[in-house]
């Protein structure tokens, strides 16, 4: 009796170490990885070019001084 008990311990182990308990860090690291690709998160935000009043991307304005502009020409730059 003792001997079935230790064997389908000694099973169970294997099973949840080796096979289990990697299933379950590949599901968490892939729902991780999708949460992250979410739309939304790379959200660009329009702002208004302080000369001019036209509205830019966040990612396309031109920062000088704190203050936010369309182009180089609005920003005095060369």
């Amino acid at each position: 009796m003792l001997k079935i008990i230790l064997t389908v311990a000694v099973i169970a182990a294997v099973y949840f170490f080796l096979i289990k308990k990697p299933a379950v860090k590949k599901s968490r690291k892939e729902r991780a990885e999708a949460e992250a690709k979410k739309p939304g998160l790379d959200e660009e935000i329009m702002l208004e070019c302080e000369k001019c009043g036209t509205f830019v991307s966040s990612k396309e304005a031109i920062i000088v001084d704190g203050k936010y502009f369309c182009t180089k020409s609005c920003a005095g730059v060369k």
